[in-house]
């Protein structure tokens, strides 16, 4: 009981002395000191996430060009089979896109879509850029894919059906198509 009487004596002896403080004049606060050691604390966590955000978001774009190759790849080996299946020939398409389309890649070619929903024909980061349209049905059609803040070139060759990158010792084109 004696105890309880103490802890009772500590704890309205602790409350007072707030509102003494209180009435003097004295705000509660954090000492200088702590405020130092949580700017410095704020500022070491910064320096370590800001560099590895910056580098999950190249991996992001490189990840997202990665997907977008496979899958044009993709998307011509099956138009290349269902005209196959269906007699119709030639088996490989001529065009991956639209000819006259500025919008929208890889969608509404002469054979049908390669993708179900075209890419934006675009030379921001992370996005594609159709370069040459040189006839109705070219042998070789060019694209660009924007990466970095550099572009990987990429040939569709209407005549074998493929679809790769020109330069395979840019380390850009390695990382795309492997």
């Amino acid at each position: 009981m004696q105890m309880f009487h103490l802890a009772v004596k500590r704890l309205s002896g602790n409350s007072l002395n707030k509102i003494a403080n209180v009435k003097a004049g004295f705000t509660p606060a954090f000492t200088m000191i702590e405020l130092i050691f949580v700017i410095v604390v704020i500022g070491i966590l910064s320096a370590i996430a800001i560099p590895k955000l910056a580098a999950s978001r190249d991996d992001a774009v490189l990840v997202k060009g990665k997907s977008q190759v496979a899958a044009i790849r993709s998307g011509i080996a099956m138009q290349k089979s269902k005209r196959l299946l269906e007699g119709k020939t030639p088996f490989i398409p001529r065009t991956l896109d639209a000819n006259g389309s500025t919008d929208e890649l890889f969608h509404g070619g002469d054979y049908g879509n390669i993708l179900e929903y075209g890419l934006p024909n675009s030379a921001k980061d992370g996005n594609w850029k159709k370069i040459s349209t040189a006839d109705p049905a070219p042998v070789i059609i060019e694209y660009k894919f924007y990466l970095e803040g550099t572009s990987v070139e990429f040939d569709y060759n209407s005549t074998s059906g493929t679809f790769d990158c020109i330069d395979h010792t840019e380390q850009n084109c390695q990382d795309l198509t492997k």
